[in-house]
């Protein structure tokens, strides 16, 4: 999409951090932004401070771990714009439980924020961008967590599977006029320490806590001082919009682990090195 100017984005997520990024980057660009997220002050906030610069922007408040809120959702950007052209499935949480701690809600909460709303987001607003004919793009928020499994596995599960179904789309939605991005940011400043907050009503008391969710432990106190000085949310999001224009297949945001990406392909080489002389002939 070389024209945003004028182009309507729907973007979850967007009351703080990469989502926020994102959406004040398109709307810097001249893009009308429905603002989507779960939390209604800060979304009033966000909404508010973008048109104060002039931006064609507007919100909604919804949990897109349902897809009913979702549907909602989209029911009124078209209400409001008419169209839609972009979509950004940015909406994510960290935690869950680790391995011997998780239980059925922990997963149920990240795989409904993290990875089922991405899927729901592609099957509601896919249709919606085909619709108009002016083609379109959809960014979909992974991690490079989606590339090495290094955090905790909830997490890692559900990017990896957000990497999987926009590396599975891109070449299916190409030939209906929708190019498919997959951002892998890696430390940015953003509250996903605080990721708790949104648990819902109906998960209240049983999301258990990983380590890092605990007080003064020296686990969080460093991933509290990586992020107090990771990567700003607004250069994240002017990199999204260079690559919505210029439809970029992945989206990095620094290459601080690169190195690690590099070591799990070598070791996935090593797999098929070690077989490589038994592979029957035919």
């Amino acid at each position: 999409m070389k024209k945003l100017e004028g182009r309507t984005a729907f973007v979850t997520g967007a009351a703080s951090g990469i989502g926020l990024g994102i959406a004040t980057a398109l709307a810097q660009a001249g893009v009308k932004v429905m603002l989507c997220d779960i939390e209604k002050d800060a979304l009033d906030k966000a909404v508010a401070g973008l048109r104060a610069t002039n931006a064609d922007v507007d919100g909604v408040v919804a949990d897109v771990s349902l897809k009913d809120n979702l549907q909602r959702a989209a029911d009124e950007t078209i209400a409001r714009f008419g169209k839609v052209h972009i979509l950004v499935n940015n909406a994510g949480v960290g935690g869950g439980g680790d391995y011997g701690s998780w239980n059925d809600a922990g997963w149920n909460w990240v795989i409904g924020v993290n990875l089922m709303s991405v899927v729901w987001g592609i099957e509601i607003f896919g249709p919606l961008i085909e619709a108009h004919g002016e083609g379109g793009q959809i960014v979909s928020t992974a991690s490079i967590a989606g590339m090495i499994a290094a955090t905790n596995p909830s997490y890692d599960v559900t990017k990896f599977g957000v990497v999987a179904l926009s590396e599975g789309l891109r070449p299916k939605l190409a030939a209906r006029g929708i190019g498919v991005s997959v951002l892998c940011p890696g430390i940015i400043r953003t509250n996903i320490l605080d990721s708790r907050r949104h648990i819902p009503g109906r998960f209240a008391g049983q999301i258990p806590e990983t380590e890092a969710d605990g007080p003064g432990t020296e686990m969080l106190q460093t991933i509290t001082n990586a992020i107090a000085s990771g990567i700003d949310p607004l250069y994240v999001g002017e990199l999204v919009r260079e690559a919505i224009e210029g439809d970029w297949p992945h989206i990095f945001t620094d290459l601080q682990f690169e190195p690690y990406i590099e070591a799990r392909f070598a070791a996935i080489r090593e797999g098929f090195d070690r077989i490589r002389d038994r592979v029957p002939r035919h």
